[in-house]
């Protein structure tokens, strides 16, 4: 990284300081440079040599920051007397990681303070630093924990643009549910391809009435039965909808633009349609091939930009899952919250527009174009929609009932789309459910925000 460079050592580095080290640069390349949370962490995991726990340790950490950000600020300033230097050097990564173990991770204080005064002598910025870090941290794990319930974790952690913006679209009341929630860890939804009793109980979960089996157990999903199988992928809930909005898909000719990584393909082609997968990255058709070959599926595949993608002939089927901003799934990539900006809702929607424009013209007579965006944002869903039905005649909203593949009333608008929202939980299906751990009850609640328009061409 540029700028930040350590202390070289042939020397093993002591047990945790791998983690903790990437986790830091992991946050300084998302909060200093921008780059996404899932590519920082990648390259840093493999430039440390992270396998199982310590790549969980890393994550975990990460992670927390990136979602109790505006909390971690509020206590270390608190206990400055004068504002440090944020974007210089990885001091004040160390800082916030070291205060998100102790106030957020519970982890011991001797671990999270030695270790975070071991980071900063090793960083050539930070190392005459390495003092106030003890003694910061110190005073975080004194006085930290009784400071944090008089914060207001959703004004502080929650941009003030995005708060505004689902003010503007669900009223204050619900946009504080929505930032409340979007502040928890995601719980693990997997589909499955047949019997999800069984893989509920095989891994110690609980079926929804999406029919989606959610996980309270942790650990390496690579390590879980039924994996390597290809029995499974994760997916959460209410991206599941979507695929299942289609209805009986048998023998039908369906295309799934902008696919991959390759959930809603496999959902398509477990149900027995003939699917052809569309994305514009060949790096992002590659990760979906190899996901369909581990579950031991097939489809037809093509990279190319679904705005200009015109092949000689129409679908029984159109899934259109756009770009978007993804604020539906900040629970499972905290970065959104330090990443997006208010004008990114009007470049995507303009992108949105040109894609659902040319994915109506693949739909054959009497098929269907369903539209899905994991944005809260109406511009990017329900307003999207209005706009695009006001300007093609031949479409028609086709609209979804409560009930329907278990999606509840309070999901669905007055016309009749699909709008989860973070605190939305699925209920459990009748006599599926297992018994779960004490503790980890918690784990089962919510799922992404995500909107789906099912449309019926007409002619």
């Amino acid at each position: 990284m540029q700028g930040q460079k350590s202390v070289k050592s042939d020397a093993p580095l002591p047990p945790g300081l791998a983690a903790r080290e990437a986790a830091v640069r992991v946050i300084a390349a998302v909060l200093n440079e921008g780059r996404s949370f899932e590519a920082a962490a990648a390259k840093q995991f493999e430039d440390y040599g992270l396998e199982g726990r310590d790549r969980g340790l890393a994550r975990l950490i990460a992670a927390t920051v990136l979602r109790r950000q505006g909390e971690l600020e509020a206590i270390l300033d608190s206990y400055l007397q004068k504002p440090l230097q944020k974007q210089k050097s990885l001091l004040w990564p160390i800082l916030l990681a070291g205060a998100a173990q102790l106030l957020f991770l519970q982890m011991p204080p001797h671990a999270a303070v030695g270790l975070a005064v071991d980071q900063a002598r090793r960083d050539r910025q930070a190392a005459h630093f390495n003092k106030l870090v003890n003694a910061l941290l110190r005073r975080v794990s004194r006085e930290g924990a009784e400071a944090l319930p008089a914060l207001d974790g959703v004004a502080l952690n929650i941009p003030q643009w995005l708060m505004a913006r689902w003010r503007e679209n669900y009223g204050a009341d619900t946009a504080r549910k929505i930032g409340a929630a979007s502040l928890a860890e995601a719980p693990l939804d997997i589909s499955v391809k047949s019997d999800p009793q069984a893989w509920a109980e095989k891994l110690g979960g609980t079926v929804l009435s999406t029919g989606s089996v959610r996980l309270a157990a942790g650990g390496r999903i690579e390590d879980m039965p039924g994996f390597s199988e290809g029995a499974w992928w994760v997916q959460d809930a209410a991206a599941a909808l979507p695929a299942k909005l289609m209805g009986d898909v048998r023998g039908k000719s369906i295309v799934d633009l902008c696919a991959a990584p390759g959930g809603k393909t496999a959902q398509l082609v477990s149900a027995g349609a003939e699917v052809t997968a569309l994305d514009l990255s060949p790096q992002r058709i590659e990760r979906l091939q190899q996901n369909l070959a581990r579950l031991g599926l097939s489809a037809e595949t093509v990279a190319a930009d679904a705005g200009e993608w015109a092949p000689e002939r129409t679908f029984d089927g159109v899934l259109l899952d756009v770009p978007c901003t993804a604020t539906g799934t900040i629970r499972r990539h905290p970065d959104i919250l330090r990443l997006k900006r208010l004008e990114d809702i009007a470049a995507l929607a303009e992108i949105q527009s040109r894609l659902l424009d040319q994915a109506a013209k693949l739909v054959a007579p009497g098929g269907m174009l369903l539209y899905c965006t994991c944005s809260l944002d109406a511009e990017e869903g329900e307003r999207q929609i209005a706009r695009f039905l006001e300007r093609n005649d031949q479409f028609q909203l086709a609209p979804i009932k409560a009930g329907e593949s278990g999606i509840a009333g309070e999901w669905l608008t007055p016309r009749g789309e699909l709008r989860t929202l973070p605190f939305h939980t699925p209920s459990l299906t009748p006599g599926h459910a297992t018994e779960l751990p004490t503790g980890e009850q918690g784990k089962l609640v919510g799922m992404d925000g995500f909107y789906a328009a099912r449309l019926v061409r007409q002619s």
